[in-house]
């Protein structure tokens, strides 16, 4: 099986990973109802719309996949 963006020992991948995770979290709100939690990710991430970090994260993961 060919791993090719699923690097969890490179810095690249968990620095795409982290806002990808958190953008998700953010737009899930609705589901999830934690607005308290919801607000301090996205306070982390400078109170954007989640498709920020989700690309973010996506763009670097998909950096490291095309490096390596």
């Amino acid at each position: 099986m060919n791993r090719k963006y699923f690097k969890p020992g490179s810095l690249t991948w968990w620095s795409g990973f982290v806002p990808l995770a958190g953008g998700t979290f953010i737009a899930f709100e609705p589901v999830h109802q934690l607005a308290e939690y919801t607000a301090a990710v996205s306070s982390m991430f400078g109170d954007v719309s989640p498709a920020v970090p989700i690309n973010a994260g996506l763009a670097l993961i998909g950096l490291r996949g095309a490096s390596g």
